[in-house]
């Protein structure tokens, strides 16, 4: 596992996700109980912006909340740029160390899914690519632990083990097939 690559993989797409937002919708409801999309757009970009502070030591600064998307582009560019030129080993969360490999893979997770989540907000059914999400997978279920569910994560969605990694992770993380205010019909693959 290359996390630098998973978290370009993972921009890549959450970028793509994130193109399809229009700027009237930012109250629609999101796979994400109790967050409309504005509140998840925020939350990504926060997602984001601690990757580069961890990965440089500093902040980017908050920009408009009138532009969201702008906001996450450019904080992507500056965690992948961060990422190029070379990380720190070790990252401190709060006052505890953290191998920068570990953050960057969990924060690939946090991204692609949550990009996911923003393009089944904004009723666009982009697949989720299932090679980076046979990588994403293992992770994971490494780090969302049972005293996540309900608090961080929703419960797991039950699907057949033979399900693709896509659909596997998406429900392991909690997303289902559809969520309030949008019809039936998983788009997960």
């Amino acid at each position: 596992m290359n996390p630098g690559e998973l978290l370009e993989r993972s921009l890549a797409y959450a970028l793509g996700c994130v193109a399809v937002v229009g700027a009237a919708g930012l109250g629609r409801a999101t796979p994400c109980a109790g967050w409309d999309l504005g509140e998840l757009l925020d939350h990504l970009d926060d997602s984001v912006d601690a990757l580069h502070e961890g990965l440089t030591g500093g902040r980017i600064g908050p920009l408009p909340r009138s532009d969201r998307v702008c906001g996450f582009r450019t904080r992507a560019c500056a965690v992948l740029g961060a990422w190029a030129a070379g990380p720190p080993d070790l990252v401190h969360v709060g006052e505890r160390p953290l191998d920068v490999r570990v953050m960057g893979a969990v924060g690939a997770v946090e991204i692609a899914v949550h990009g996911w989540d923003v393009a089944r907000a904004c009723g666009r059914s982009r697949p989720f690519p299932v090679a980076l999400a046979a990588e994403l997978l293992p992770i994971a279920r490494c780090v969302v632990t049972e005293e996540d569910r309900g608090v961080r994560f929703a419960e797991p969605v039950a699907v057949p083990s033979c399900a693709p990694p896509d659909v596997r992770l998406l429900a392991f993380l909690g997303r289902r097939d559809s969520f309030p205010g949008e019809s039936a019909g998983f788009s997960g693959r």
